[in-house]
């Protein structure tokens, strides 16, 4: 049987209502950061990810199901992934350094550049809009895969698919062959 309470906050995540959120916080922001800290141990940074989760809660609200998952299992699943992401997102930038002394970035002229792939923005409009999305979020606005999968609400399966075949798309546009 489900709480009154969760009805309360269920319904009103439903219905776009802010006050949901107080609620949410109220009830179960101490438990999900508890689960939180049990993958991201410095504490500012799991606050960080508590607040990120409460995000992805209010802008996923209208996709719960209440007859596949609790609210407060909804929510663990949520607050857990934000923070595998965020630990994976961080060990892919701190093993990502920049070496500067061996870097040819400077020593590039305007003849070494090659012209048709500055216009790359131009060429993505050309491809199919489903494609379009996904390279533009993961090139242009720099989200990671799985930060596309939720912003989008297209499953990550999906992302990588039309990754793929989007950057196969661009490559006849630029290595016609």
């Amino acid at each position: 049987m489900i709480a009154p309470i969760e009805q309360e906050i269920v319904s009103l995540l439903k219905h776009g209502n802010k006050k949901a959120m107080g609620l949410l916080y109220q009830h179960y922001a101490d438990t999900l950061l508890g689960v939180i800290s049990k993958v991201i141990t410095d504490e500012d940074l799991a606050q960080d990810v508590l607040q990120d989760s409460f995000i992805k809660v209010w802008k996923k609200a209208k996709t719960y199901d209440a007859s596949k998952a609790k609210l407060f299992t909804w929510l663990y699943r949520i607050a857990y992934n934000t923070a595998i992401d965020k630990v994976r997102s961080l060990s892919n930038k701190d093993t990502k350094e920049v070496q500067i002394e061996v870097s040819n970035v400077y020593k590039l002229s305007a003849e070494g550049l090659n012209q048709d792939v500055m216009d790359i923005q131009k060429h993505l409009m050309s491809l199919d809009p489903k494609y379009q999305i996904v390279l533009n979020a993961l090139f242009f606005e720099g989200m990671t895969q799985q930060e596309a999968s939720d912003e989008l609400e297209i499953p990550l399966g999906t992302i990588k698919s039309r990754l793929k075949i989007g950057l196969r798309e661009l490559k006849k546009i630029y290595d016609p062959e």
